[in-house]
């Protein structure tokens, strides 16, 4: 697929780049920073070597604070770089923490190429350790906690109405979106405190990509009628946290009880290289994404995958580096999907006690107008007396009905199937009486629809008033034999 769509490419990349020969303007010249040889050389041997020793540190926290305390010594005494220039000017603090970055950079990327360890430890394809619940919060429609590595995502399930899709205003239309996912990473998820405000670019991307994941599973509306939402709360963050959202999402969609067609997991691979030489990292960690040259994030189920999102720091990537990746990808895919499984595995029979409830039934088109009423006068009494939350009507007929009580639900749906019933005659109906006239009584059989009847039918006994025989407010069984 991936040579296909490359070879498909090629005419559109050559459109653009016989426009741009036509255009004829060249590309700006960005400067790129360059640290002289010397003081990169020197700044390396002010870290004596520590720099291996503490990347051979496992734990993130014990890691960062030895290499704080080393870039403390380097920088303690900037008179040690005095006499060195970067571009005619004088050395500055902020070029001596780059070129330290530099250093870390080559140290990082020699222990993978030379010794085939990473920084935490791990091999090239070893993933962290998981740990997957489901259900942990006590009120939610549904829920979940998956953490892998210093990576945990809190998932939550919203399950709502028609009322609660999102309208989407775009260029080609308006549409109505009954899945969303939202992606929230606070600033406590990466030890700093700042403002929280609106959702940034990371954030619409990272659930943009975890929702795409999902939706590929995600039941038609005919079959769930349900308003979907999934928060993502990253609680905490070292790398690959809109994967960490997916696998917390597919959790918390079967703990709902939504009917997902399977679960699913994602995964990043990472990429260095040295020359033609190169290394592919299997979940990575935040420093490999900052010293790597690539983030491949794969999400899918055990039969394929539902989202890719790449992101490369070098020029190009070879296809055989991509199909190793996809690979790589599934093997350790089918090892999270196997740590998901085992604590749920399918879907939940039903939906939570706390969610809305949502019965359908089908009605002609041309009796939609009966069910509304005048002004909509008739489907809020049906709202009022039964208690249910809402009642949509689609153009084609079909009346969904949400309430989070199941008996006000199926009384709604008794009353909206009884206002487009047509009265058969010889069947026996439950009546209420609604109006008493001298030859009779009227009575409401179904909803909106009355009859009478006669004296000479309320008792096998001669009846001479009315009023002594029945009065309003009465309910008994009539049947219908004659329809004018």
């Amino acid at each position: 697929a991936i040579r296909y769509g490359f070879d498909q490419l090629q005419p559109v990349l050559k459109a653009q780049n016989d426009f741009r020969k036509q255009v004829g303007i060249e590309k700006t010249a960005v400067p790129l920073f360059q640290s002289p040889e010397e003081l990169k050389k020197k700044i390396a041997q002010l870290t004596k070597g520590r720099l291996t020793e503490i990347y051979n540190i496992d734990e993130k926290e014990q890691r960062e604070e030895a290499l704080g305390i080393l870039l403390d010594e380097v920088i303690g005494d900037m008179s040690a770089f005095a006499g060195y220039k970067i571009n005619d000017r004088e050395v500055t603090l902020a070029d001596i923490k780059l070129i330290f970055d530099q250093i870390e950079y080559d140290e990082v990327r020699r222990l993978i190429f030379e010794e085939g360890k990473r920084a935490d430890g791990r091999g090239l394809k070893d993933i962290r350790e998981i740990s997957a619940e489901a259900g942990i919060l006590p009120r939610t429609h549904g829920s979940s906690l998956f953490t892998r590595g210093q990576t945990q995502s809190l998932g939550v399930v919203t399950l709502g109405t028609r009322k609660d899709e999102q309208m989407v205003e775009a260029l080609d239309g308006l549409s109505y979106n009954n899945f969303m996912l939202h992606y929230n990473f606070p600033s406590f998820s990466v030890g700093e405190t700042k403002p929280m405000r609106g959702p940034g670019r990371r954030e619409i991307g990272h659930g943009a990509l975890a929702a795409k994941a999902l939706r590929a599973v995600m039941p038609s509306k005919e079959k769930f009628p349900y308003t979907v939402r999934i928060v993502s709360e990253i609680l905490e963050s070292n790398g690959s946290s809109s994967m960490a959202s997916v696998c917390s999402g597919s959790l918390s969609l079967m703990d709902a009880g939504v009917p997902v067609a399977n679960a699913v997991a994602g995964i990043s691979i990472g990429l260095v290289t040295r020359g033609k030489d190169w290394r592919l990292l299997t979940d990575i960690m935040g420093l490999e994404d900052h010293f790597g040259d690539m983030d491949f994030k794969i999400a899918g189920t055990d039969k394929g995958v539902t989202a890719i999102q790449l992101d490369i720091k070098i020029k190009n990537i070879a296809l055989e580096i991509l199909e190793k990746g996809i690979t790589q990808a599934k093997e350790a895919r089918g090892i999270i999907l196997q740590k998901m499984n085992a604590v749920i595995a399918r879907p939940k029979d039903d939906i939570s006690k706390y969610a809305p409830r949502i019965v359908t039934v089908q009605i002609p088109p041309d009796k939609i107008g009966e069910v509304i009423g005048p002004g909509g006068k008739t489907i809020k009494k049906i709202i009022e007396e039964t208690g249910v939350e809402s009642i949509d009507i689609e153009d084609d007929g079909k009346v969904l009905i949400a309430s989070t009580s199941n008996e006000s639900a199926q009384k709604a749906l008794r009353y909206v199937s009884g206002l487009v019933e047509a009265p058969v005659i010889g069947k026996i109906y439950d009546a209420e009486v609604v109006k008493i006239a001298n030859f009779g009584a009227f009575c409401e059989f179904l909803p909106g629809k009355q009859g009478l009847v006669h004296v000479s039918e309320l008792s096998d006994k001669y009846v001479k008033d009315v009023n002594q025989a029945v009065k309003v407010g009465d309910r008994f069984k009539v049947k219908v034999i004659e329809i004018d």
